[in-house]
């Protein structure tokens, strides 16, 4: 890769990372506010918890394994913009991720419903149908599995680099 390409590469690399923080700041901060924040205001305030604030924040927990796949992908762009080798830096990556939208989407189709459920917050199954979450869910597999892959072959290359 020329020069030139691979330092425009870098610059997008960073400026990506920039995008994810924002949106990991600003949406988490979004979802403090609603989740923690202001109920606990009005708790100090009327003493009472309101009804609902359990449940709701309940229905948040998937939220926040994405936002960290986000802040994964962030921190891995990070990284190669610093100059870091692409191969190793993507293995754990994919693998971040992988978990985190793995682990949202189980979150969302089998604890939520089930917790909630607990908390009588609602009635009915015991899995939430949410094809958006389940797909989510084998898409992170997925990229775990990748991840493991692309580590593997590094292990492999720098093998052969070894013999040759």
């Amino acid at each position: 890769m020329p020069t030139h390409d691979a330092a425009a590469f870098r610059r997008l690399c960073a400026q990506y990372r920039w995008l994810a923080i924002f949106m990991v700041v600003s949406v988490g901060g979004l979802l403090a506010l609603i989740h923690i924040i202001f109920p606990l205001l009005l708790w100090m305030r009327d003493g009472v918890v309101r009804e609902g604030v359990i449940g709701t924040s309940v229905f948040a927990l998937p939220t926040v394994c994405y936002l960290y796949g986000v802040w994964a992908i962030g921190q891995g762009l990070g990284e190669v913009s610093r100059g870091r080798l692409i191969q190793p830096t993507l293995a754990g990556t994919l693998r971040k991720v992988g978990l985190a939208l793995g682990a949202g989407g189980v979150l969302s189709v089998f604890v939520v419903t089930n917790a909630l459920r607990v908390v009588g917050e609602i009635r009915g199954g015991y899995l939430n149908f949410d094809v958006g979450a389940m797909t989510l869910g084998m898409i992170g597999g997925a990229l775990y599995l990748l991840g493991r892959v692309v580590d593997q072959a590094g292990r492999v290359q720098a093998e052969l680099d070894e013999m040759i």
